[in-house]
């Protein structure tokens, strides 16, 4: 099942692993530093096309950052 909270701390372990700010990530998926925090903190999630733009620049499946599985790996 979809967890807000484990989507948030996903996100924002993989955005520190690149060394990002929330405002360069903002920046990747036309957002704001503001809505980052907001999904890091399990306030809000995101769209669809932008959770594709996620698991593609971070190099992980949609399951790993919804916390379906704990295998970051896409297949």
């Amino acid at each position: 099942m979809f967890d807000i909270m484990v989507f948030g701390s996903r996100l924002r372990e993989l955005r520190k692993e690149k060394k990002m700010s929330q405002g360069e990530l903002g920046r990747l998926l036309g957002v704001t530093a503001t809505q980052i925090g907001d999904m890091e903190r399990g306030n809000s999630t995101t769209s669809m096309p932008r959770l594709y733009q996620l698991c593609q620049y971070f190099e992980v499946s949609s399951d790993y950052l919804m916390g379906l599985t704990d295998d970051p790996s896409p297949r």
